[in-house]
């Protein structure tokens, strides 16, 4: 049996750095994302949080689906397909962006990477090959899932450029956010971006299957004076949560797996009105978003400052009448905020930031449950959003 067909018969993978991140999860701590095996702990969830916030940290990204978008059409088929305007994204630069369905409800986010022109790569958390094919009917363009070819890492945090530069990387200090640049690395190529999920400084690193291995050693290597350790996906989502970054099937349900359709939201409910462009040609959705732009949207996302520190997770939100007008998606003791922060879907009109909103939280400590209502402040912005995310160049260690 071919290597590609024998894919197909493996249940769960291993990712391209697997050798190294095995040997580096003392906690033998592990989840399932998507098809692949990553690590959820190496050895202490704070210490690899406070590693990235002061220091920096390594979070395999392999599993992230990845579509390669090429062809004459590929700048019509994208600008049909998503809501902003990727004419916008020159080559070079990545966007984030999000896509909709007929009922401009959102199936997904992520982003997307103009490499050279005419060739993307779309990345986002769930798979999209099926949507993404039937909607190039009548384009010109070339479709191809690389989640397989393609290793990648997240290097996050106040030092993480500092390690780049002592990786060999010459100019990568110049790279302002969301911006790229390749670089020959170990035989192949190494494709740099300034992005990231933790809302830090950070930069994520592109290459092949065959360079992953001789990547992460000589990362750590380079890091080794810079204070560089792994990171698993727990002390990933304190900071996503921690900068006010959404995530699907948690924040919001993708509208192509939703049985119930009123559970589903569209980009003005999930606060990015910012990625609709209604000046650009036609796109999926935008008459049902035009139509919500109107009358105006059912819901808001909101961030709350929730009294006291018992996390919110889970929490219905009321009115000061004590009516449930929400739930809490998100929500955690934030260490760099120092407050309990929460991100939570609310109807409309409530969420503004003049409104007393209350989160009824359940918490249990020894077996014993306890039940408490916390007052809760609506956050405009991110919850913890240093300098260092935008400075170029960044600040020397």
């Amino acid at each position: 049996m071919s290597s590609s067909r024998g894919h197909y018969t493996q249940v769960v993978h291993t990712t391209p750095f697997h050798s190294r991140t095995a040997r580096a999860n003392v906690l033998n701590v592990w989840h399932r994302w998507r098809d692949h095996t990553v690590a959820d702990a190496y050895f202490d969830v704070s210490l690899e949080y406070t590693a990235l916030r002061n220091a920096c940290a390594v979070f395999d990204i392999s599993p992230m689906t990845k579509h390669r978008i090429s062809g004459p059409d590929a700048l019509e088929y994208l600008n049909r397909l998503v809501t902003r305007d990727v004419a916008r994204i020159r080559p070079g630069r990545v966007g984030y962006c999000v896509w909709c369905d007929d009922r401009g409800q959102v199936i997904d986010d992520g982003t997307l990477f103009h490499v050279e022109p005419g060739v993307y790569r779309l990345c986002s958390q769930e798979r999209q090959l099926d949507w993404l094919s039937r909607s190039a009917l009548g384009f010109d363009v070339a479709i191809r899932e690389e989640t397989e070819e393609v290793a990648a890492l997240a290097l996050q945090g106040p030092t993480s450029c500092a390690v780049l530069r002592a990786l060999g990387l010459s100019g990568v200090e110049s790279l302002v956010p969301f911006a790229m640049r390749s670089y020959a690395f170990a035989g192949g190529e190494l494709l740099v971006s300034r992005t990231g999920f933790t809302g830090d400084l950070g930069y994520e690193l592109w290459t092949g299957n065959a360079q992953a291995e001789a990547l992460w050693d000589a990362l750590f290597e380079a890091g080794r004076l810079h204070g560089i350790r792994p990171m698993g996906t727990h002390a990933l989502e304190m900071a996503r949560i921690e900068a006010g970054f959404i995530q699907a099937g948690v924040d919001f349900l993708p509208a192509d797996r939703a049985v119930r359709t009123d559970r589903t939201r569209s980009p003005f409910e999930l606060d990015l009105a910012w990625l609709v462009d209604f000046a650009k040609p036609n796109f999926t959705g935008r008459r049902a978003l035009l139509e919500e732009e109107r009358r105006g949207p059912r819901f808001r996302l909101v961030r709350l400052d929730v009294e006291g520190n018992k996390p919110a997770k889970d929490a219905y939100v009321y009115d000061d009448r004590r009516n449930v007008i929400g739930a809490v998606t998100s929500a955690l003791w934030s260490p760099m905020a120092k407050a309990s922060i929460a991100l939570a879907s609310v109807r409309m009109p409530w969420g503004r930031p003049t409104d007393e909103l209350w989160a009824e939280i359940y918490y249990q400590k020894e077996l014993k449950w306890s039940r408490l209502n916390a007052r809760c402040r609506v956050v405009t912005g991110p919850f913890y959003a240093p300098e260092r995310r935008r400075q170029t160049p960044p600040a020397d260690f």
